[in-house]
């Protein structure tokens, strides 16, 4: 779900960044957000709402809603909205599963 071409905007090739989801190999892009690059690679379930037990994907990208939050480098509670991605990264979800939308 990238955005490659625009008819105003010009976007620059960017180098490519691996880091894991959930033991699950993935790619980014440098500059991308992890949650950025998580939705570039088709995962759309971030969390887990506690009180409804339904699924919560990538929402506000501000950081204000807690949507969002991973596991990043075994440091709880990531905004990963507003953390950059880096060479390879380890992130995990609190359901430590793996949905992929196609």
């Amino acid at each position: 779900m990238r955005v490659d071409e625009h008819p105003i905007l010009k976007f620059e090739k960017k180098n490519i960044i691996h880091f894991t989801f959930n033991g699950q190999d993935m790619i980014g892009y440098d500059g991308d957000t992890i949650a950025a690059a998580l939705v570039d690679n088709g995962i759309m379930k971030f969390s887990q709402s506690v009180i409804h037990d339904r699924p919560r994907g990538f929402y506000c990208a501000i950081g204000n809603c807690g949507s969002c939050n991973m596991t990043v480098n075994d440091i709880k509670d990531v905004k990963t909205c507003m953390t950059l991605l880096e060479e390879g990264m380890k992130v995990e979800n609190e359901s430590q599963e793996v949905i992929i939308n196609d």
